[in-house]
């Protein structure tokens, strides 16, 4: 018996274990957007503002976007930059030869980065949210910025204008590993020069393109959920059914 418990214990600790095997930056939770197309539809607009100049969504047709309420002719109008036709991949024109020798990687596919993301420290939308809102002044980078999800990041802060120049304030402590070595810790974030927007607005802004890059992930999510729960309540009439089927057969056996 105390075995069993003690199984049962270990298993219950096994997500708080593969959390502190993450290590880094904590992430916050990202708002939920899979419900709000107005909040997907502006998302959509930053992603081809923001990230479509040097990453690719290949995956992804322009037209799909008509899935978030928006018509051929909105979409051809305010969103197709890098393209001719609504049919078109969602591509950048900048060459992947340029870009490594630019940024010194080649910037990723962003087409399912939501889904890629996701981790025991949470989802791939807490890290990209997380993600967006950590760049901070750093003038020994080569962009300029840092980030605290991913230190020494190569991806320069595209959202810095709408977010303006924050820095980090770290503090020197004690490593909890090693008595004779000093750590610095994140302590929080100044405001160096202000943005476009507001905290609240830039938060909402990211809310709303971390909203629709999970939906880009998966664009047919919320169908394939309301299809699961019919499918799950058909199976249940069927097992019910079944059952007294099997009851009826086997009763004069009895």
């Amino acid at each position: 018996m105390n075995f069993h418990k003690k199984i049962l214990a270990l298993l219950a600790l096994l997500p708080a274990l593969a959390f502190a095997n993450e290590g880094g930056h904590p992430l916050d939770r990202a708002p939920d957007r899979s419900h709000d197309m107005a909040a997907l539809q502006n998302g959509a607009k930053l992603f081809v503002n923001y990230c479509l100049n040097c990453h690719n969504a290949s995956s992804m047709r322009y037209n799909r976007l008509r899935d978030l309420g928006l018509s051929e002719e909105q979409i051809k109008n305010n969103l197709l930059f890098t393209g001719e036709k609504v049919g078109e991949m969602m591509t950048t024109a900048m060459p992947a030869k340029d870009a490594k020798a630019w940024f010194g990687v080649i910037p990723p596919d962003l087409s399912v980065i939501a889904r890629a993301k996701a981790s025991p420290a949470g989802s791939g939308g807490d890290y990209l949210y997380t993600y967006l809102r950590t760049f901070y002044k750093d003038d020994t980078r080569p962009t300029g910025f840092n980030n605290l999800v991913v230190p020494n990041v190569a991806m320069p802060h595209v959202l810095w204008q709408l977010q303006g120049i924050q820095g980090a304030k770290m503090v020197e402590e004690q490593d909890p590993h090693d008595a004779g070595k000093k750590i610095h810790k994140f302590a929080g974030f100044e405001q160096i020069t202000p943005g476009t927007m507001s905290k609240l607005e830039f938060d909402t802004a990211v809310a709303d393109l971390v909203g629709y890059m999970e939906w880009m992930a998966e664009p047919a999510q919320q169908t394939r959920k309301r299809l699961g729960v019919w499918v799950l309540l058909f199976m249940t009439v069927f097992a019910f059914l079944a059952w007294r089927l099997n009851a009826s057969y086997w009763k004069e056996v009895k």
